[in-house]
């Protein structure tokens, strides 16, 4: 964004006086990113035409923060706190595209629907789906949030925690389920989730939906964290029928995203 645009997205002076701090950090670092080279906060403020008073205040804040640092010159550039940011979010990225590829040829393979799932708190999110063709298949809609206690991918998402958090983690959040047949006891929770994922597998049948089972393997950084879950759902009773040959698909296919992605050797 250059300094006139973002000047003229700031509006006349009675609109910038609405502009929350978090629009300002917003467009403090959309100028910086637009001048390619490090500022002074007079330039910044000029810029953006907002009060130096504003722009000062947020600055600092932002410099407590890490997320901008100041040169011995005074001039302000992005902080290693949104470097940090950055890797993660590239980690991310590289892991949803990586497992979705093995996604869509273990859906293949199977003619089953297949997820890749992360966690965003007490849920449980579907990040990506594959599903197969035919009329016969279980599936949801990527962006679906479950408690993490109705599912074998929430058990294993929280497998790493230390005790403390997984446990805290569970009282706040475990709720039964449709079925009535997930797990809420925070204990029984923790311990079965640190069980899975020393075992790196995750079984589940009607705990979420009646007749519906999900058999799910993690898939971990190198120093053992359950970043996401690759898992098929499908009839609980073709899982029971077929359970050892599913899930030793999704572990397979979980450690070829790992030695995809540089996890493992």
């Amino acid at each position: 964004m250059t300094a006139e645009a973002a000047a003229a997205k700031a509006g006349p002076a009675g609109e910038r006086s609405r502009v929350s701090g978090i629009e300002r950090a917003v467009q403090i670092c959309d100028h910086l990113l637009a001048a390619g080279r490090p500022l002074t906060a007079y330039d910044v403020s000029k810029a953006l035409g907002a009060p130096m008073s504003t722009i000062y205040g947020v600055v600092d804040s932002l410099l407590r923060q890490d997320l901008l640092s100041r040169d011995r010159d005074g001039l302000l550039w992005f902080g290693p706190r949104l470097y940090h940011y950055g890797l993660a979010y590239g980690r991310t990225l590289n892991l949803l595209e990586t497992a979705s590829q093995e996604m869509r040829e273990l859906s293949r393979l199977l003619g089953e629907t297949v997820q890749v799932c992360g966690r965003d708190d007490g849920h449980m999110v579907v990040l990506a789906m594959a599903e197969p063709s035919g009329h016969f298949r279980v599936s949801s809609k990527v962006g679906t949030r479950v408690p993490l206690n109705w599912t074998a991918s929430g058990r294993l998402l929280i497998g790493h925690l230390p005790w403390a958090e997984r446990t805290e983690l569970m009282r706040r959040v475990a709720q039964p389920s449709p079925t009535g047949m997930a797990e809420t006891d925070p204990e029984v929770l923790c311990r079965a989730g640190e069980a899975a994922l020393a075992e790196k597998l995750a079984i589940q049948l009607s705990e979420s939906d009646f007749a519906v089972a999900c058999i799910a393997a993690p898939i971990c950084t190198p120093n053992g964290d359950c970043e996401a879950t690759i898992s098929v759902v499908l009839p609980e009773q073709k899982a029971r029928d077929r359970e050892r040959t599913y899930s030793v698909a999704v572990q397979e296919a979980a450690s070829r995203i790992e030695r995809l992605l540089g996890w493992t050797a």
